[in-house]
């Protein structure tokens, strides 16, 4: 992992929201720093309402945390097309967010501190 990339415990209670629903409440979470890029929240999955999520065939790599499987959330209203993120088998320093998903934030996902 490179030296620039840092994840550390959230502060408080998090929370995502997609269609005006809850999908995943966590006091739990961790925060990934890097540089050049938003801080991202990561999630842990028991705190997620996996079933609202399908994962898709998009796949992307990050530099320092490896390759990333990508979802869409199914919501009441609409479905969010690759939405959220996870690394599966992050690389040997971003080993903690295993298990672990984060959520684009756009028109209709929100992800916020309690």
């Amino acid at each position: 992992m490179s030296d620039d990339i840092r994840i550390r415990p959230a502060e408080g209670t998090w929370v995502v929201r997609a269609g005006g629903a809850v999908l995943a409440e966590s006091s739990n979470a961790l925060e990934l720093s890097a540089p050049g890029q938003p801080d991202q929240i990561y999630f842990p999955r028991e705190d997620i309402a996996m079933a609202f999520l399908d994962r898709t065939d998009l796949v992307t790599h990050a530099k320092g945390l490896g390759e990333a499987v990508h979802f869409s959330i199914m919501a009441k209203s609409r479905t969010y097309l690759h939405a959220a993120w996870s690394y599966e088998a992050p690389e040997e320093g971003a080993a903690r967010i295993k298990d672990h998903l984060a959520f684009e934030v756009q028109d209709g996902v929100d992800v916020e501190q309690l």
